[in-house]
């Protein structure tokens, strides 16, 4: 199964976007991952549209945006008029959000909602069929560097047999080390959002990290 790589840009070097953005390009990342917060939804703020506007610009990979905001369809034709490709949101904060994923859609990018680790599949259920993308939160959203929970193993093999039905694309988020995705991807996860785990401020370049995790991939298959 093949895996998409997904640098969590909230972890990146700050200081050198530009040549962060270019290593991480060499290196064949496959969806650049925007986290945006309000401060509110969770107890932190992400990323700012000038970051969102300035990766866009710098590159012609994917990008997503995860919105862990309230009131996210307010906010879905902003972020689609800055090119984004992916938008994320978490149904618990919108009213509606079988509507907000249709705007989504109707905007020309591909809807996705996350899931916390409290929250059920039962509840999303209904919007599996709707969306491209599911993205499980692996540790409670809002702040890096906390530890993967393992409950949401149970989370993800629900999803998995669900998918069949239902065609969408699983992804997850939070403490996916390299141990992670080779537990994970037998389970049926497709796409991995890459932090400090995995990616960032590690010894080895970008390029080499990656070329390895999809080497892991070859292994496995043969």
């Amino acid at each position: 199964m093949k895996k998409l790589i997904c640098p969590s840009m909230m972890c990146a070097n700050f200081r050198s976007l530009e040549e962060e953005v270019k290593a991480l390009d060499d290196a064949n990342i496959d969806i650049y991952h925007i986290d945006i917060m309000d401060g509110s939804f969770v107890p932190n703020f992400g990323m700012g549209l000038q970051d969102l506007e300035y990766i866009r610009n710098k590159t012609n990979k994917l990008v997503d945006v995860h919105l862990m905001i309230q009131n996210p369809a307010e906010y879905i034709d902003l972020f689609s008029e800055k090119g984004v490709d992916i938008i994320y949101f978490h149904p618990e904060t919108d009213m509606h959000p079988a509507r907000t994923i249709e705007r989504i859609r109707s905007n020309g990018v591909k809807p996705g909602i996350a899931i916390n680790p409290g929250t059920s599949v039962t509840t999303v259920e209904p919007l599996l069929s709707l969306v491209d993308y599911v993205l499980v939160m692996t540790v409670n959203p809002g702040f890096a560097g906390q530890k993967y929970l393992d409950f949401v193993n149970e989370k993800i093999v629900e999803l998995a047999i669900l998918r069949e039905e239902k065609n969408f694309t699983i992804m997850v988020d939070g403490a996916i080390s390299r141990e992670k995705i080779n537990e994970l991807s037998p389970l049926g996860v497709e796409g991995f959002i890459l932090g400090t785990s995995a990616l960032f401020g590690k010894e080895q370049d970008y390029k080499t990290i990656i070329n390895e995790i999809k080497k892991s991939e070859l292994v496995e298959a043969i």
